[in-house]
């Protein structure tokens, strides 16, 4: 990994980590919530499930990168 990009990494506070793990939690739970309501838009659907593979994504270069 570059010097510059493991700096950057490895600078993200502990609390941005957690904000981004929080946002996914209450994704995943309206998620769960819209899902089994049966007037529930599909594109809303795809764009909260899209939200969360975003911020999954995040949190796992976080992870990955910090060590």
């Amino acid at each position: 990994m570059p010097l510059a990009l493991r700096e950057t990494t490895s600078s993200v506070p502990a609390s941005r980590l957690e904000a981004l793990r929080s946002r996914h939690s209450k994704i995943e739970a309206e998620l769960d919530q819209e899902s089994r309501n049966l007037s529930a838009s599909d594109l809303y659907l795809r764009q909260l499930k899209k939200q969360k593979l975003t911020l999954k994504e995040e949190i796992e270069g976080i992870a990955s990168a910090t060590g």
